[in-house]
Formats: structure tokens, C-alpha cells, sequence
């Protein structure tokens, strides 16, 4: 966890760094698919603004020409009145629908953005990034950030509109007036530049005291047996309250910082305002004024009180929004895409070299890997032993690209996999591991994942997975759902379904990881028979801690602290006496 929480602290401290118009910048194009809504809005809003001085005029018209005058047609007032706020709210709802559909169509360009490059990312991603801090950014960040974003975007620009045509609406009615009106933004501004930089900081805070406490959950919603089982359920909590507290902290510190900014520009405004009332009442005693003027003046200085407010609560939810749309752009630009050459055949035929390869996942730890050099044939199955820890499943992940070595060279029928285009070089590997990864989707579609779904093809895969009776026993046959990760099935039929899907893709290569561990006698009988049909013709290599499984490999090769230590038949490396006899030893030891 502290790995993830250093990397969360850079990104944070990369994300606070950029300015206001870096950010705003960055996040336009996604924008910029929604024109047609935006376009709407504006025009709504624009109708409102226009239409905000129109109500103290027509108080105006009412007390000086009906009152006084009584030159103001009564069949006109209700026409009057029912027809401008019947625009206002016409306009109102055109503004408000445009916006809403140009959130979404943003929200949904910039998720489809972060999916696929959760998607193409480098494999690294996931190695510094926890699952809940991914799925945080791309569902709830997002949507909160767009909602914020474009709310305080609708207020900024409402309210900014109406203020410019009830000041405008102010000079018009008396410009002696109204300059004292323009000493109200100088301090307001001031104010908000410079709580929002505060504000920004917090927020990013904030985002990185949410991920670690998804994360605390995560672990637990992942590991809840082994913390039931140890009785850990203290200590567990212990470190939920921690990360609780740490949120409560950043968020109250945002929240006062936010609501800090309304009682100051208030009491600004309602300084200003005092004074420009008392100069009126002055002025309309020298008879400069009409009262229908009087009156209309000061219904538009208490009109500008609400744009007022609202404008200077803008900044807290705009900077809010800005922040998290800020980490999903910055999880787009800062993660590292997937690179490869061009060569992209169909099918390799198998043959695998390894030269002088070394691996290190830090500079601070010993290799992973250290110098192996091995090649496998086409056809060949080979098995990799060892204890814990020697490098086995490291040396696998290089194969598809997972990872890449820190020196040395992987090459595929003669052609170094860097060379290889990565979706090309992947579609030569089958996987079938321990630890089985299945969709919450039917059974057909877990089978064909990434394929087309050819019906008799995904038959024929679960018979030779020894899985189409049990199957086609299920109420709905192939089309039955699985629930979550497998959750429907025993272990032995998600290791046979995982089986199934290696079988219907069809890959030169296949990769086992302890494909028949944990498993009863029975399920491992039906796993090994289904995994001797899915070997047959391809390069095999297989992990296995269980001796048995692999006596029959064409090469046993022998690891220990990332070294290749020796290579042979089963017969061989007994007769040798070495590591590999002294674990067959302790394995079969009475």
C-alpha cells in the first residue's frame, strides 16, 4: 500500500502543478463532441440574461404610466407578465437540457478515452495503481467532476450574463449610481483567486485520502477470509478509521475554504449596496428621480445580489470539478501506451529463444531473473520447477510482454517480440492459470472471449474441456450465466472452462501456471485429460510445484534465484541428483 500511496502522491503533486488554463485547456476537446448542446444552452441562457432587466422595468412602467399616469392599458399587464416569464422559463429549460446533454456526451467521451487506455496501457499500470484507485477515477471521479465542472460552468455563465445586463440596465437608468456598484468586483475577484488556489490543493488532497480508503476496503472485500480466519478484524478497522479520519480532515479543510468565500464577497457586496441605496433615497429627495425609477433601481441592485452569490460560490464545485476532470485527463496522458514493431504474421510456429535475459522490478532488490538463456522447439513442452520465489512465473510473463526484460533478448521464430506487433505477438499465447479469471457472462462468452462466438465451435471446446455435460445440464445450456468471477461453478469446472477458452482460441503456445493446483483427484483427473488435449501440437510451457504433473515433459528446466541451475528428462535430473531430485525427494518422501 505504500507504493500505491507514493504514486498517488506524485501524480497529486503532478496534477496541482498544472494552471488553470493548463487544465481548462486540456479538458475543451472532450467538450468540443458536444457543440450542438453547448450552442443550446448558450442561446438559452442569453435569452435569460437579456430578458433579467426586463422585470424592474416593467415595475418601472407599472408606477410611473399606471399609478401615477394611468396610461397603462390593463389588458397589457397580464400579457406583459405572463409573457416574459413564460420566455425566462422556455429559455430556462433549453439552457438547462443543452447543458445536460453536452455533460453527458463529455462524460461519455472522456470515459471511453480512459477505458481504452486502461485498456492499451502498459502492464506497469496495474502494478502501481490500485484496482479501487482505476475504478474510482474512471466511474465516480468523472461523473462527479462533469457534474460539478458543468453546473459551475452554467452558473458562471448565467450569472455572469445577467450581471452584465442588469449593470448595463443600472447605466442606463442613472450612471452616477452605478459606478459605485463597479467598486464591488476588485475585492470579490481578489478574494476568489486567492481561496481557490487553496481550494485546488485540497481537493487534490482529498482525491488521494479517497483512494486509500477504497483501497482499505478493496483488500478487505478481496481478502475477508484470511482477516476472519487470522481474527484481524481490529486491525483492519484500525486502518479504516486511519484513512476515514485522513478524508474527514481534507474534507472539512475544503469544505470551510468554500464557505469561506460566501460571507466575505456578502459582506463586500452588502457594503456596496448599503451605499448605493442611501446615495439613491438621496437623490430621489433632490427630486432627481422618479419612484418608478427609484424603485427599478433598486430591484436591480437587489437582482444583482443573487448572481452576486452565486458567483463567488462558484469557485469552490468549478475547482472541484476541475480537479477530478484533471485526474482522468491526466491518467490519459501520463499512462504509458503499449509500443511494438510491425511484424504481425498470422500464426508463428513456435519456436522460442531466450539470450542472456535479466529482469530487475527495482534497483534496489536482486534480479528477478539473472542471465537465463533457454530456447524451446516447435512442439515442445517444457516445464519450469523450482522453489518459490526463483523467477518461474517471471520469466512466463516476459513471453506475451507483460513485462520486459531489464537486458538480454526474447525472441519468436527467430524475431525479437519487441520487433513483434503486441496484439499480433499475443494472439500466438494461450493462458490457463491457478488463478482462473472469469467474466460475470454467460458460459458461451467466457469461452469465446474476444472471438466471434461460433456455437459448435464453443461446444466443441467445452467437450474437449470435459465440461459439455455439465453444461448442457444447465437450465439455459451455454447461454447460462456464471455469476462473478465463476461464482456458480466448483474449482475444478472454472479450471475447465478456463481450458475451454484456451481450446477455442487456438494458439500456437501455451502458457500453464499451476493449471491443476488445489484441485481434488477427481477435478485434476478431468483437468490433466483436458489439458493433454489442449498440449497436443503446441510449444508447451508449463509451472508446476507438483512433481507429477510433469514427468512426462520432453524437458524439465530447473530454476533457483532467477538462474537457470539445470536441464533434462525427469530420468536425467534424478540420475543428476541436484535440486530438482531433492525436491521430487521431499515431495515424495513417505
Amino acid at each position: 500500500m505504500s507504493e500505491i500511496s507514493t504514486e498517488g502522491a506524485d501524480r497529486v503533486g503532478a496534477v496541482a502543478a498544472r494552471t488553470l488554463l493548463q487544465r481548462v485547456k486540456r479538458i475543451v476537446p472532450f467538450f468540443a463532441t458536444a457543440r450542438r448542446g453547448l450552442l443550446l444552452a448558450l442561446i438559452g441562457t442569453v435569452i435569460t440574461a437579456a430578458t433579467e432587466p426586463l422585470v424592474p422595468e416593467l415595475l418601472r412602467q407599472l408606477l410611473d404610466r399606471g399609478f401615477a399616469q394611468h396610461r397603462f392599458p390593463l389588458w397589457q399587464v397580464p400579457l406583459a407578465v405572463i409573457g416574459l416569464f413564460a420566455i425566462r422559463s422556455i429559455a430556462g429549460f433549453v439552457a438547462q437540457y443543452g447543458l445536460a446533454w453536452a455533460s453527458n456526451r463529455a462524460m461519455l467521451a472522456m470515459r471511453r478515452s480512459m477505458f481504452g487506455r486502461l485498456l492499451d496501457a502498459r502492464p506497469a499500470l496495474f502494478a502501481r495503481n490500485s484496482a479501487s484507485s482505476l475504478v474510482n477515477t474512471i466511474t465516480f471521479e468523472i461523473q462527479n467532476g462533469t457534474q460539478q465542472l458543468v453546473n459551475s460552468v452554467q452558473t458562471l455563465t448565467s450569472d455572469s450574463l445577467r450581471l452584465v445586463a442588469l449593470m448595463a440596465y443600472l447605466l442606463w437608468l442613472n450612471w452616477q449610481l452605478t459606478l459605485f456598484v463597479a467598486i464591488l468586483f476588485p475585492p470579490v475577484a481578489l478574494v476568489m483567486q486567492v481561496l481557490s488556489k487553496r481550494l485546488h490543493r485540497l481537493t487534490v488532497q482529498g482525491q488521494r485520502a479517497v483512494d486509500d480508503l477504497a483501497y482499505v476496503v478493496e483488500e478487505n472485500v478481496l481478502a475477508w477470509r484470511i482477516v476472519r480466519l487470522h481474527a484481524a478484524e481490529e486491525t483492519e478497522k484500525s486502518r479504516f478509521q486511519r484513512a476515514s479520519e485522513q478524508l474527514q480532515r481534507v474534507s472539512v479543510k475544503g469544505v470551510v475554504s468554500a464557505a469561506v468565500m460566501t460571507p466575505i464577497t456578502q459582506i463586500v457586496a452588502a457594503t456596496v449596496l448599503s451605499a448605493v441605496i442611501v446615495a439613491a433615497l438621496w437623490q430621489s429627495g433632490h427630486d432627481q428621480n422618479s419612484v418608478g425609477t427609484f424603485v427599478a433601481f433598486v430591484t436591480t441592485m437587489l437582482q444583482l445580489i443573487t448572481p452576486i452569490k452565486h458567483l463567488s460560490e462558484v469557485s469552490g464545485p468549478l475547482t472541484r470539478g476541475l480537479a477530478a476532470l484533471d485526474r482522468g485527463v491526466s491518467f490519459i496522458d501520463e499512462s504509458p501506451v503499449e509500443t511494438g514493431g510491425s511484424f504481425a504474421p498470422s500464426r508463428t510456429a513456435g519456436r522460442i529463444e531466450l539470450r542472456d535475459v535479466s529482469l530487475r522490478y527495482r534497483d534496489d532488490q536482486p534480479p528477478a531473473l539473472d542471465g537465463v538463456s533457454m530456447s524451446l522447439q516447435a512442439g515442445e513442452t517444457v516445464a519450469l520447477v523450482g522453489p518459490s520465489g526463483a523467477g518461474k512465473s517471471t520469466l512466463v510473463n516476459l513471453l506475451p510482454r507483460f513485462l520486459d526484460p531489464t537486458s538480454g533478448t526474447v525472441s519468436l521464430d527467430g524475431t525479437p517480440i519487441r520487433e513483434w506487433d503486441v496484439y499480433a505477438l499475443r494472439r500466438q499465447f494461450a493462458l490457463v492459470s491457478q488463478d482462473v479469471v472469469l467474466f460475470n457472462d454467460t458460459v458461451a462468452a467466457n469461452v469465446a472471449l474476444g472471438n466471434g462466438g461460433d456455437p459448435e465451435r464453443v461446444r466443441d471446446a467445452l467437450a474437449a474441456a470435459n465440461l459439455l455435460d455439465f453444461v448442457e445440464g444447465l437450465p439455459k445450456g451455454v447461454d447460462s450465466m456464471i455469476g462473478h468471477n465463476g461464482s456458480q461453478l466448483s474449482g475444478g469446472q472454472r479450471q475447465r472452462l478456463a481450458i475451454a477458452r484456451a481450446i477455442f482460441k487456438d494458439a500456437p503456445i501455451l502458457i500453464l501456471d499451476e493449471a491443476t493446483s488445489a484441485l481434488d483427484n477427481e477435478s485434476e483427473r478431468l483437468v490433466q485429460q483436458a489439458l493433454e488435449r489442449l498440449m497436443h501440437g503446441r510449444t508447451s510451457l508449463v509451472i508446476a510445484h507438483r512433481l507429477s504433473t510433469i514427468e512426462g515433459a520432453d524437458r524439465i528446466v530447473t530454476m533457483d534465484n532467477g538462474r537457470v541451475v539445470e536441464q533434462g528428462t525427469h530420468a536425467q535430473l534424478l540420475a543428476q541428483g541436484g535440486l530438482y531430485a531433492r525436491l521430487h525427494s521431499l515431495q515424495f518422501r513417505s
